[in-house]
């Protein structure tokens, strides 16, 4: 018999990943000012020595005010580079897994308070609260401070500092960019017709509701070397929203750009969505994709068990799996995943000794 397909290397563009375990990107909401704290060295650090293919870094604001929360990492000043410079140097020095960031605005979900705070909306003039910026004046809730339509201007400020952005990740060596298209964030906010209530050319249309994530996706590809993806939502899970149909859309006019992968979740956008939550439930929306377009597709969402992770590498619903929650519970589900389907990771020396006698070829070379 044949290996397990999830322990088997791929390729992203020209990055080549040990297995087909890719580490979520995870807001951790620790940040001071914008800036990576030593929580984010202890948590990236442990899951740099999961066993995955790739750690992809949380949700990092372009702008101070694209963060979700004041307390959001940003990649957006000297100050927010640095900081995250002396992250991954320790990092780097005990883990060669490939790095990815995932360079994100929150649009009009930005200006919130922490999760375990309750999360809600803080109003512009309170502490630690902003003006929101998106496509079109329409806040999520009633009781929301309304955002601010971005003008032509505005447009261009925040293309640019996705730019900005992506060229500080490629001055510390980042090996992925990531740039966030889901959940109810500022370029999802364009491409669903929910909250994109523009008459201009970035309105109305599929075409012209896809114009602004394309925008920004050409201008990063230009500046950064290494492969640029897309997470989205693959459906809004609500009548009239983004559904798998336009994500297939978006992903095909995405490949004929050069993406170098899309990782497909759902939701976010919108508190009318009605989510069939379940193991593997968005699988089938990346299955969509899969379908569609030739490069790498991730699947994420309740993927929790080897065989089920397996499962679907294994019958090409999609190429790479994300764990995200599974990982902080878990943070050596890789191990257990190879221990458990007959695959190998590779662990630290430090730990070589801690294999069980039962799975004595579960770290590999």
């Amino acid at each position: 018999m044949s290996g397990p397909t999830l322990f088997t290397p791929f390729r992203v563009g020209a990055l080549e990943l040990r297995n087909r375990i890719v580490i979520a990107p995870m807001c951790q909401y620790s940040a001071e000012d914008g800036c990576m704290t030593d929580w984010h060295l202890i948590h990236l650090g442990q899951l740099a020595l999961s066993g995955a293919g790739l750690l992809t870094i949380e949700a990092s604001a372009v702008t101070p005010e694209g963060r979700i929360t004041y307390g959001d990492v940003g990649l957006y000043d000297d100050a927010t580079e640095e900081a995250m410079a002396r992250t991954l140097a320790a990092i780097r020095r005990w883990s060669d897994m490939p790095i990815a960031i995932q360079l994100a605005h929150a649009g009009r979900k930005a200006s919130c308070a922490k999760p375990w705070d309750g999360g809600r909306q803080i109003a512009p003039d309170a502490e630690n609260g902003w003006q929101t910026e998106a496509p079109s004046t329409a806040a999520i809730e009633a009781y929301e401070n309304p955002p601010i339509a971005l003008d032509a201007d505005g447009l261009l400020r925040i293309r640019e500092a996705f730019v900005s952005s992506a060229m500080r990740a490629k001055r510390l060596g980042i090996d992925a960019v990531q740039l966030h298209g889901a959940h109810g964030y500022l370029l999802h906010q364009f491409l669903s017709p929910l909250s994109n209530q523009r008459e201009d050319d970035y309105g109305g249309s599929l075409e012209n509701r896809m114009r602004f994530p394309l925008e920004v996706f050409d201008a990063v590809k230009a500046v950064f070397d290494g492969p640029v993806t897309m997470r989205v939502s693959g459906s809004d899970w609500a009548p009239g929203g983004w559904d798998s149909e336009q994500t297939v859309a978006f992903a095909q006019a995405l490949e004929a750009r050069g993406c170098d992968a899309m990782h497909v979740s759902s939701g976010g956008l919108t508190p009318a969505q009605q989510i069939p939550v379940g193991p593997s439930y968005q699988v089938p929306l990346a299955r969509d994709v899969k379908k569609a377009v030739a490069m790498p597709v991730v699947a994420v969402g309740m993927i929790t068990e080897f065989e089920q992770a397996e499962a679907i590498v294994g019958t090409g619903d999609a190429d790479l799996i994300a764990i995200a929650r599974a990982a902080l519970y878990d943070p050596r589900w890789p191990w257990h995943a190879a221990a458990a389907l007959g695959g190998q990771v590779k662990a630290p020396p430090q730990y070589l000794r801690s294999q069980p006698r039962q799975y004595k070829d579960l770290f590999g070379k």
